[in-house]
């Protein structure tokens, strides 16, 4: 069956192995975490910015200088913290950390940072005042959420804060050393208004929906449909190879507006997504390397030219079978709807039974072919 049909099956199973690896679900300032946070974390009234890899920070405040706090980041074992700093460093800082205990338990604690060593970093101690709101823990996806209250004396304005996080998991409240940490310098006081914050979650889901439009479009309907053009029409010649050439072209184009559209929606989000990002700009690549192949194209009678064959074929395959399964994992990222999901599902669909129905008939004219010939020759 045509490289097509692999493609269907192979897109599927590859998800499977990028969903079970989490890569599939990245936070974002505008996720709705009402959705999923026990009360009083369950609001979205929360100033929202990246800080640090995968880490995002959401906070409120109150007028009796009570201030909530979410942290998030990507989760897959060990613990993740946050520490508030006099001086921006470790030691004399104290930390909230949580993590996922090995019985699946929920658990996050205070611990005063009295120096570097696992030893001192002492647990339930600290200079946070919590309030009576006790703090909680929740795995969402690949994404591990810790939600606190802390009462100041003054709101605070500049503040240095650590973030750190460790891959083994803490054993009798016993942190682990940090695998990787940093220290930035949060200024609270710079909070956008949540009117501004629903106008950029809005904004970005435009860019989004104007993404999956072009890159479905592009890559994952007209780029197809051209291949299928040029496996199945080539006896129509000359016209096969205009139509092959004008359907890639504008393929092409509006592909690479989808990856236009994506840049300005990654520079936005402050937030890496590295594997659709890096499968996006690879597949630009193969496809630039199509077209140059074009203007390079030998004659028909030129010993090269099955090599040249060979290339244009399984390269402009490879970008295919790429950028189809990058549309199901940028539809996974974002978590689309069932309308998206379906109407992707109906245009592969309809891609597999036109290749079903075309193999079929091109197999019957190539031995319909085979037999004339053979009668041809006999006689």
């Amino acid at each position: 069956m045509s490289f097509i049909v692999v493609i269907l099956v192979l897109n599927l199973q590859s998800l499977s192995v990028f969903a079970q690896h989490g890569y599939l679900h990245m936070d974002r300032c505008y996720a709705d975490v009402s959705t999923f946070l026990p009360v009083p974390f369950n609001t979205m009234n929360y100033t929202c910015r990246p800080v640090w890899n995968t880490f995002v920070l959401r906070f409120s405040q109150s007028n009796d200088n009570i201030m909530t706090f979410v942290l998030s980041a990507v989760y897959t074992s060990g613990w993740v913290g946050m520490a508030f700093s006099k001086d921006g460093m470790m030691v004399g800082a104290s930390a909230m950390v949580g993590w996922i205990g090995k019985e699946g338990r929920a658990r996050i604690d205070q611990y005063y940072l009295r120096g570097f060593t696992p030893s001192e970093v002492i647990h339930d101690k600290g200079e946070l005042q919590l309030t009576n709101i006790p703090p909680a823990v929740v795995l969402h996806g690949a994404i591990i959420y810790l939600a606190f209250q802390l009462k100041f004396q003054d709101p605070p304005k500049s503040q240095p804060i650590l973030l750190a996080f460790g891959t083994t998991t803490p054993v009798h409240h016993r942190l682990s050393e940090h695998d990787d940490k940093t220290t930035v310098v949060f200024n609270f006081s710079e909070g956008s208004p949540y009117g501004h914050r629903k106008y950029r979650r809005t904004s970005l889901r435009v860019l989004e929906r104007n993404h999956g439009i072009l890159a479905i479009t592009g890559w994952g309907l007209l780029l197809p449909a051209g291949a299928i053009v040029a496996r199945y029409f080539r006896h129509r010649d000359p016209l096969w190879y205009y139509l092959h050439t004008c359907i890639q072209f504008v393929g092409f184009i509006i592909g690479l507006a989808s990856v236009v559209v994506g840049k300005v929606l990654y520079d936005r989000l402050e937030i890496d997504l590295p594997l659709h990002r890096d499968i996006g700009i690879f597949v630009l690549v193969l496809s630039i390397l199509q077209i140059l192949a074009f203007f390079l194209r030998p004659d028909k009678d030129s010993k090269i030219r099955r090599y040249w064959n060979w290339y244009h074929h399984w390269f402009g395959r490879l970008a295919l079978f790429l950028a189809s399964l990058n549309i199901l994992f940028g539809l996974e990222n974002v978590k689309a709807s069932n309308t998206w999901r379906i109407s992707y599902a109906f245009i592969l669909a309809i891609i597999f039974v036109s290749v079903v129905v075309l193999e079929v008939l091109l197999r019957l004219r190539k031995h319909e072919k085979s037999l004339r010939d053979a009668s041809m020759f006999g006689s």
